[in-house]
């Protein structure tokens, strides 16, 4: 079995020329800097965010949209033009239909491929982007049949990725090159052929959007078409997009597809991986590991989030450790060292501006550097950062932000302040937290713990002294009489049954051991195909789906959704009881084909058939299902 190439995943005709099924799978083709091109199997556009040619900005949540579509028209020996598009309009009309036309879909080592049938003639399309910089290479190639002619028509905006442009303001302006055109002063194209145009095409909707509560239409403006003739088998006609320096082109867009499949079966070697779905997973991990002009940095999920520190810590191991990326690992930590501040890591929100608003995304990154340290022997960088991490215990010791500080009661860490929602299960509405837990999180506390412990494994006395205090503390305060564990202590009723709990029992500095029996009533609440809920259901305020507009998406969010990155600790804690849960590992392989194609979506219904929901492709995800494969 050849590990450096990832098992192909294709559709037919029965999948690809339907829309309930082709606009419900999706592909991604990241370049490196938190841009991407992305869209369906089917080709129908059915997010604002799906392109071919998306930009990151200053961060990589600062992105723009350029090129929307390559529309790809045919004209046949007979005469006749077959359109291989596929829009959706506003009043629910489907025109053209070119994916009725489509013979198959393919995603291979990460580069998707479309083939049309007309009769006798195949036409195949292959996007890839250049990696680490915004550029795109579309390839058109013509199989069998022929001779033809193919017109590739130009779809373009440029506006910020989570909104939309409309035909009430001014068209882009659009400047004519030698062999293109320059979009805005942003981007260019460039192939064979070009004749300019210039109109909207208006009432372009977007059927995801509006599911999501969200402005459905947009109109796109039509700048111009390529054009080439393909006479026989192997002729093809190939386009570029780029941002940047107007002069530095990319390679042709054949050799950008080459290089892409190249480097990403380079990508998957560097892994080891020991299976397929190893492998499949490696080159999922790579599209949320970027490098940006502040160094590198993680995606926390496409198309929408940027950085964010709490996914980045919690992902590290399974992106950086398990992918053969230490290196890169490495001057990631310091680079999120240095913007430590009262003891806190920042966290990066997707607008670009730095908040220190989460309680447990510093005890993650000490998480993270211990595990580089356990796993790389690297101790000139644990020397390096020790001073940083001491600040970290200090301030936490003394007290620091939004009322995080060690009660000195009982040494367990608290946290609370009005409005705020400080965990990882975040979500608030109209400024309220939908999942109250002020007072002393179980999983906070057992980071805490974790932490203690590896920052005095690391060599500092004061986290020694505080550990001792903090293990008897939560070994008193969290156990219930049935075994599980309170999810909050000196705060709101916790008595629902949520997955919190799984942490006091998986870090490698867990304050608990692991029962099997608990386990087992915890599986049997919470465990689905995809991973735990976030609450049991039947519990008080339990739900089972995760849809509608935002404010029903965020109730939902953490009361019952489906969370998959929580089968890390699940994993975890079997592992320490000395078994592997193969079962549960076994059953994401399904998803890799379902939904964002060949990785792992971010949340899913709580109940059955458990639809996947929120970004279709996310960092935690991924990398905590790698790691534990990694055990």
């Amino acid at each position: 079995m050849n590990l450096s190439t990832v098992r192909p995943i294709a559709f037919g005709p029965q999948l690809c020329a339907r829309l309930t099924e082709g606009a419900t799978r999706e592909w991604l083709v990241p370049d490196g800097t938190g841009g991407y091109a992305m869209g369906t199997v089917c080709g129908l556009r059915t997010r604002r965010y799906h392109g071919l040619l998306v930009v990151a900005g200053r961060t990589p949540a600062a992105r723009h949209l350029g090129l929307a579509a390559l529309d790809p028209v045919l004209t046949l020996p007979s005469g006749a033009q077959v359109r291989l598009g596929v829009h959706q309009w506003a009043d629910g009309a489907i025109a053209p239909l070119g994916h009725r036309l489509l013979a198959s879909f393919a995603l291979i080592d990460g580069v998707p491929r479309w083939r049309w049938r007309i009769g006798g003639t195949v036409i195949e399309r292959e996007i890839a982007m250049v990696a680490g910089r915004p550029a795109v290479g579309v390839v058109h190639r013509l199989l069998a049949g022929g001779p033809v002619t193919i017109a590739l028509e130009a779809l373009c905006t440029w506006r910020d990725a989570h909104g939309e442009r409309t035909a009430d303001g001014p068209p882009p302006a659009v400047t004519g090159t030698a062999d293109g055109c320059e979009v805005e002063g942003a981007y260019r194209l460039a192939g064979p052929g070009f004749a300019a145009a210039g109109e909207w095409y208006r009432g372009v909707r977007y059927r995801a959007e509006a599911e999501r509560g969200l402005p459905p239409t947009e109109d796109l403006w039509y700048a111009g078409s390529f054009s080439a003739a393909l006479t026989r088998p192997g002729d093809m006609i190939e386009v570029s997009a780029w941002a940047g320096e107007p002069d530095h082109r990319p390679a042709p867009a054949a050799r950008v597809v080459d290089a892409a499949r190249t480097r990403n079966r380079a990508v998957v070697a560097a892994a080891s991986p020991a299976d397929q779905t190893q492998a499949a997973l490696a080159l999922a991990a790579d599209a949320f590991v970027v490098r940006t002009a502040a160094g590198p940095d993680v995606v926390a999920g496409y198309p929408w989030f940027g950085a964010w520190s709490r996914d980045t810590m919690i992902s590290y191991s399974g992106l950086f450790l398990a992918t053969g990326r230490a290196d890169l690992g490495r001057e990631l930590l310091r680079g999120y060292a240095g913007t430590l501040s009262r003891g806190m890591l920042a966290n990066t929100a997707d607008t670009g501006g730095v908040e220190y608003n989460t309680v447990d995304g510093t005890l993650w990154f000490l998480h993270a550097v211990g595990r580089h340290v356990a796993a790389t022997g690297d101790h000139d960088l644990a020397a390096e950062l020790l001073p940083a991490l001491r600040e970290v215990i200090t301030h936490h010791l003394a007290g620091t932000r939004y009322g995080i500080v060690a009660d000195p009661a009982d040494g367990l860490l608290t946290q609370g302040s009005p409005g705020e929602a400080l965990t990882w299960m975040d979500a608030r509405v109209d400024g309220v937290p939908v999942t109250a837990r002020a007072g002393k999180p179980v999983e906070v506390n057992a980071l805490w713990i974790n932490g203690l412990a590896t920052v005095a494994e690391l060599g500092d006395e004061t986290a020694g002294k505080a550990l001792a205090a903090a293990r008897e503390g939560f070994a008193r305060r969290f156990p219930t009489r049935d075994g599980l564990l309170h999810d909050v202590v000196d705060g709101p009723d916790d008595s629902l049954l949520r997955p919190n709990q799984l942490l006091a029992w998986s870090l490698p500095y867990a304050p608990l051991a692991p029962d099997r029996e608990v386990l087992k009533r915890i599986g049997a609440h919470l465990l689905t195909p995809l991973g735990p809920r976030s609450l049991a259901p039947g519990a008080p305020g339990y739900h089972g789906t995760h849809r509608g507009g935002p404010a029903e998406r965020d109730s939902a969010y953490h009361t019952g959704t489906v969370w998959p990155w929580l089968t890390g600790p699940y994993a975890d804690a079997w592992h320490r009881l000395g078994e592997t849960a193969t079962d549960v590992l076994a059953d994401i392989e399904g998803h890799l084909g379902e939904h964002g194609l060949g990785s792992i979506s971010e949340t899913a219904y709580g109940d059955a058939p458990h639809d996947a929901t929120g970004c279709p492709f996310q960092a935690w995800s991924v990398a905590e299902n790698l790691r534990v494969r990694r055990l």
